[in-house]
C-alpha cells in the first residue's frame, strides 16, 4: 500500500456533480481491469463504484476504506476480490439487473453483491432461485449438525428424566448413534418382516384350523407369533412416545399414525372377540373382526422407517405431484374419449360387450394401461382401430411424465447425500479446529479432550465453529469476514 505521500489528491471542484460525470475511473479487481465513467456508475449512487468517484478528495482515509490500494500515476483501485464474480455484478450499470453465472457459488455471490453494495433486487428471479436453494441447503446441514451436536452433548442443568428421554429416544430414534441402537434397529425390521409373513401364511388353508363351530381360523401357532408381534410394536411405540422431545408433533407424524394402524386392529378385534359377542351377534363380530384383520396390511409401510430408500421415494413422489397430476390428467381424457368411441362404434355388433359408456370406461382403463384381460374387447372393425389408437396413446400418455419424475427422485436422493457428506465434513472441520485451538494447551488437557469425545458426550461442548469453505453462519453468532482466495471453489 503507498503512503499519503506518495501521490497528490486532486482539488476538489465546486461542480462536483458535473465532474463526476465527466471522470473516468479505473478498477482492477483480482488481475481484471475494467474502465468505468461516472455518467454509468452515478445512476446507482448508493453503491461502492460510484462512492469511489468522490472519494479521492478525502484523503488516504477515505481511498483505503473502500479499496485495497490505489495507484495514483494510473488512478487505477485494486481490489482483492473474485473477478468472476465482478464481472456479473457489473452487468447492472449496464443492463439493470444481474445475472449469476453457471458456476459460482451463490452464497459467495451474495456476499460479493453486499461488498459492492449492490441490492438483491437486482438479480434476476431464475439466480434468486439457486440462492434460495442454497440457502435451504445451508439450513438443512446446519439443523443436521446441530442434531448430532445435541446429541452429543448434555445439559447438566437438565434432570435426570430429562437425560433419560434423550437416551430413550437416542435410542429407538437414531439407529446410527451406537451399536445397541442398531441391533435394535434390526431387530425391529424382522419384526415387521415376521408379521407380515405370518398375515400371509395365516390364510392358507391347509394350515388353518377349524374351531368347535366348525369356522376356520388361524393355527394357533401363528396367532402366537403375531400376539409376540404386537407386544414388540406396542412397547416400542410407548416408549418412542413417552421420550418423544414433542409429544403433539409425534402423534401427528404419518410414520407415527401408521404405526397406530397396525398396532391398533389387534387391540380392538380382541376385544370385540371377548366383549363383542354379549353386545352384538356372533356372525357380526367375525365380520367385523375380519374386516380389522384386513388393516394389518398398515404394518409392512412401517419398514419406511428403517428404509431410507422408501423414505426417498415418498418424498420424490411428493415433490412430483404435477408431474403426477399431468398423469392423471392425460389418462382420464383418454378414457373418456376412447370409451365415448367405443361404446359408439360397438353398438351396431349385435353381441357388443360394450352395453354403456361408463362400463366402458374399464376397458377404456385397462387397454390404456396396456393390461388387457379381454373380458371386454371390441367385435367391430372400427372398434378395433380405436383399441389400437387407444394403447398407443395410453403409453405415450404414461411414458411423457415418467422422465421428470425419475430426474425428481435422482436429484432428491443426490442431494440428500450431499447434505450428509457436508454435515459429516463439517463436524469433521469442528473436531479439527477444536484440536488445532487446544495444541497450546499442555497434553493431560489434549488427553481429557480426546477421552471425553470417545467416552463421554460433553465432547461437543468444546467444538469450535469452523472456518472452512462450508462455513454455516447459522451455528454461530459471530462475523466472519472471507477474501477471495477463501471462496467457494
Amino acid at each position: 500500500i503507498k503512503m499519503a505521500g506518495d501521490f497528490s489528491f486532486p482539488d476538489a471542484d465546486t461542480d462536483g456533480s458535473e465532474k463526476s460525470e465527466e471522470m473516468e475511473i479505473v478498477v482492477n479487481v483480482g488481475g481484471v481491469r475494467q474502465v468505468f465513467y461516472g455518467d454509468n456508475l452515478n445512476q446507482y449512487p448508493e453503491t461502492r463504484l460510484a462512492e469511489l468517484l468522490n472519494c479521492l478528495s478525502g484523503g488516504y482515509d477515505s481511498i483505503f476504506s473502500l479499496c485495497d490500494d490505489y495507484d495514483p500515476g494510473k488512478r487505477e483501485f485494486y481490489f482483492d476480490r473474485d473477478p468472476d464474480a465482478f464481472k456479473c455484478i457489473i452487468e447492472v450499470y449496464y443492463f439493470g439487473e444481474i445475472h449469476m453465472k453457471k458456476g459460482i457459488c451463490p452464497i459467495c455471490f451474495k456476499n460479493e453483491m453486499e461488498f459492492w453494495k449492490v441490492d438483491l433486487k437486482f438479480l434476476d428471479d431464475c439466480c434468486k432461485t439457486h440462492l434460495s436453494e442454497k440457502k435451504e441447503e445451508l439450513e438443512e446441514i446446519a439443523r443436521r449438525v446441530q442434531l448430532i451436536l445435541d446429541d452429543l452433548g448434555v445439559d447438566a442443568s437438565e434432570s435426570r428424566w430429562k437425560r433419560c428421554q434423550k437416551c430413550i429416544w437416542k435410542f429407538l430414534e437414531k439407529p446410527e448413534s451406537s451399536y445397541p441402537a442398531r441391533v435394535i434397529a434390526v431387530l425391529s425390521f424382522l419384526f415387521i418382516l415376521i408379521s407380515s409373513v405370518v398375515m400371509c401364511v395365516g390364510t392358507i388353508p391347509d394350515l388353518q384350523v377349524v374351531d368347535a363351530e366348525g369356522n376356520r381360523m388361524e393355527h394357533p401357532t401363528l396367532d402366537s407369533i403375531e400376539t409376540a408381534c404386537i407386544g414388540w410394536f406396542t412397547m416400542e411405540y410407548v416408549l418412542r412416545l413417552i421420550s418423544s422431545p414433542n409429544k403433539f408433533h409425534f402423534a401427528l407424524s404419518f410414520m407415527n399414525i401408521v404405526d397406530v394402524l397396525a398396532i391398533l386392529p389387534f387391540y380392538v378385534s380382541l376385544t370385540l372377540t371377548h366383549l363383542g359377542a354379549k353386545l352384538m351377534e356372533l356372525s357380526n363380530v367375525q365380520q367385523a373382526v375380519q374386516a380389522l384383520r384386513i388393516m394389518r396390511i398398515a404394518r409392512i409401510f412401517k419398514l419406511a422407517r428403517h428404509s431410507s430408500g422408501l423414505q426417498t421415494l415418498t418424498y420424490a413422489l411428493k415433490r412430483s405431484f404435477k408431474e403426477l397430476g399431468l398423469l392423471l390428467m392425460y389418462l382420464a381424457v383418454g378414457i373418456f374419449v376412447f370409451s365415448a368411441l367405443g361404446y359408439t362404434m360397438e353398438q351396431s355388433h349385435p353381441e357388443t360387450l360394450f352395453k354403456s359408456i361408463p362400463q366402458s370406461f374399464w376397458w377404456a382403463i385397462i387397454t390404456m394401461t396396456t393390461v388387457g384381460y379381454g373380458d371386454i374387447y371390441p367385435k367391430t372393425t372400427l372398434g378395433k382401430l380405436n383399441a389400437a389408437i387407444s394403447f398407443l396413446c395410453g403409453v405415450i400418455a404414461i411414458a411423457l411424465p415418467i422422465h421428470p419424475i425419475i430426474n425428481n427422485f435422482v436429484r432428491y436422493y443426490n442431494k440428500q447425500r450431499v447434505l450428509e457428506t457436508a454435515a459429516k465434513h463439517e463436524l469433521e472441520l469442528m473436531e479439527l479446529n477444536s484440536a488445532e485451538g487446544k495444541a497450546a494447551g499442555s497434553k493431560s488437557e489434549l488427553e481429557d479432550l480426546s477421552r471425553e469425545g470417545k467416552e463421554g458426550p460433553f465432547y461437543s461442548s468444546r467444538l469450535k465453529v469452523s472456518h472452512s469453505d462450508t462455513f454455516i453462519h447459522l451455528l454461530s453468532e459471530e462475523k466472519h469476514y472471507r477474501t477471495r482466495l477463501q471462496s467457494c471453489k
